[in-house]
């Protein structure tokens, strides 16, 4: 446990993600900075452990499918690790077992994967309540051109109106906001918003792209959404 003159938290507060898988932790990432927490990403149980010892997260959000199956190993952190954070599991398996498995490994929380950013954060500021008796505050709103995601009221906005999205189209948009600029395949957007047990429709993503592009356009004529035929999508980047 951190020493009482740790627990006097500055914002923003450290969040470090571990996560091999780039999608994942870039929309993670992402989703962390434009809110209260300053974030870094680890890709390796030897760099989570690097970045614990020297930057002293506050919390470590850990993809326990990772690295072909090594699961909660990469909560055991090497022992001596002084500094040890709170901790949230991320994993794709619903089922008790793995749920159970995770706390008796002493993780504070899990979060199934797909999830929705707003609980994904409303989870993080529950663990930093708890832990350090502190109270956060929580603004994540990501600005991209004429375009604003509002996080925590459920609000998008483009060219200062609003838009009427679905749930599952703020999602769809937080994704490719999130990771501006880099492709997204088709199946990496199934994975991330329907998880990889959906038996998806051929046209599924294609189909909700094309809602999104449309309700995006009808405010503003920047092409956000560019196709990147036979491949996926890719979101402009400024």
């Amino acid at each position: 446990m951190i020493s009482p003159a740790d627990q006097r938290l500055r914002t923003p507060a450290r969040a470090m993600l571990v996560s091999g898988h780039p999608v994942l932790a870039e929309t993670v990432r992402t989703a962390l900075e434009q809110g209260c927490f300053s974030a870094r990403i680890a890709h390796t149980r030897d760099e989570a452990a690097a970045t614990i010892a020297q930057w002293r997260p506050h919390v470590a959000i850990v993809d326990i499918d990772a690295a072909s199956g090594a699961t909660l190993d990469w909560i055991q952190l090497p022992s001596g690790t002084a500094h040890q954070p709170a901790v949230i599991a991320l994993t794709r398996h619903a089922d008790l077992q793995t749920k159970l498995s995770a706390f008796e490994r002493g993780v504070d929380d899990v979060v199934t994967v797909p999830f929705c950013t707003e609980e994904l954060m409303a989870r993080a500021l529950a663990v930093m309540r708890r832990t350090y008796q502190t109270a956060v505050e929580f603004a994540p709103v990501l600005r991209i051109g004429e375009l604003e995601i509002d996080i925590k009221n459920r609000h998008v906005r483009a060219a200062g109106m609003e838009l009427h999205l679905t749930a599952l189209e703020r999602s769809l948009l937080y994704l490719l906001a999130a990771n501006a600029g880099q492709l997204l395949t088709r199946d990496e957007i199934l994975d991330r918003l329907w998880g990889a047990d959906y038996v998806a429709e051929s046209n599924v993503v294609d189909r909700h792209i094309r809602n999104l592009r449309m309700k995006l356009q009808s405010h503003s004529p920047r092409p956000y959404i560019a196709t990147v035929r036979g491949l996926g999508y890719r979101f402009w980047n400024g």
